[in-house]
């Protein structure tokens, strides 16, 4: 059913969603408003498939061919008219997604499916000016789309179950752990997840409880090193459901309860000190520092899929 895949924008994760595509042997079109930022997605998605080259995950033939199959071009009608699927990962503004939607009604073929990689808005409001006559749908890629295997579906109640079962095989073809969701809520699944265990980190660090090392050490070598091969609820059923209702009404109403961002994030945010865009957030960084570790952090990511992929 599907040949060619269309991914409009080619930011961070546009790239990283046309990379897996083409990895996977699928003909993709990468679209964008300006010839600059297409120039800057293919240096990326180079660069990113020289990484699986090198750790042996494509033999260099394999990382020549996923090149090939990737095209670049600014104009929106030849990205879309002879793309099977059309996936949107522009920024996230309602009107903007709204237009583009409104211009891919008009140029895309018949029987071919938009989906959006939003991890902001639901699928009702997606789909307010434009449904695409119901063949619409969310995929949501996580950040490193082209090494994070999750990708969560999100439907509309009267979504044809088809559809989103070709899209779930679409995904495991290209060796994705996609996720549907019964129902529309904000945030998702992985993303409430997030949120909620961020919301304690930040409480725990702006109480002075323990330093942002040591509260990112309690995750990595403690329930983060057991959640990649075991989720929450079978914790939960391995540990005994009774010993977790214990858990839960001893910690529970200690638990922080913000309904907005945390004040240490706000703190940060007043005094420009946004992260690794601006050299400091909860940590400072400097020189090639960022890069380094972001590389170092990808080879971690691919040993990871490894493991995994030899246990599935």
């Amino acid at each position: 059913m599907f040949k060619t895949i269309s991914v409009i924008g080619s930011g961070v994760m546009g790239s990283g969603i046309a990379q897996s595509f083409a990895v996977g042997g699928y003909s993709v079109i990468v679209n964008d408003i300006k010839q600059e930022f297409l120039n800057k997605a293919k240096k990326n998605i180079g660069e990113n498939l020289d990484l699986l080259s090198k750790s042996g995950e494509l033999s260099s033939e394999e990382r020549d061919a996923a090149g090939e199959r990737i095209h670049f071009t600014t104009d929106l009608k030849s990205a879309a008219e002879n793309a099977d699927l059309i996936i949107e990962a522009i920024p996230e503004v309602i009107e903007l997604k709204w237009d583009l939607y409104n211009e891919l009604a008009r140029c895309k073929k018949k029987d071919a499916i938009v989906s959006s990689n939003t991890s902001t808005f639901p699928i009702s409001k997606l789909t307010a000016h434009e449904s695409f006559e119901g063949k619409f749908i969310i995929t949501h890629f996580f950040n490193p789309a082209n090494l994070v295997p999750l990708v969560e579906i999100v439907k509309k109640k009267d979504t044809n179950p088809k559809l989103v079962q070709s899209i779930k095989d679409l995904l495991l073809s290209i060796g994705k752990s996609p996720v549907v969701l019964k129902k529309e809520i904000n945030g998702f699944i992985a993303n409430r997840l997030q949120t909620a265990l961020m919301r304690e980190a930040f409480s725990l660090v702006g109480q002075g409880v323990a330093d942002a090392e040591d509260v990112d050490k309690a995750i990595t070598a403690g329930p983060g090193f057991r959640w990649a091969f075991v989720g929450p609820t079978r914790i939960a059923d391995f540990g005994g459901l009774d010993t977790w209702k214990r858990v839960f009404d001893n910690i529970a109403p200690d638990l922080d309860k913000s309904e907005g961002a945390p004040e240490l994030i706000n703190q940060l945010v007043k005094t420009n000190k946004l992260g690794t865009k601006t050299g400091e957030g909860l940590f400072k960084y400097s020189g090639d520092e960022v890069q380094s570790q972001l590389k170092t952090r990808d080879n971690y990511f691919l040993k990871l899929g490894r493991i995994k992929k030899v246990n599935e």
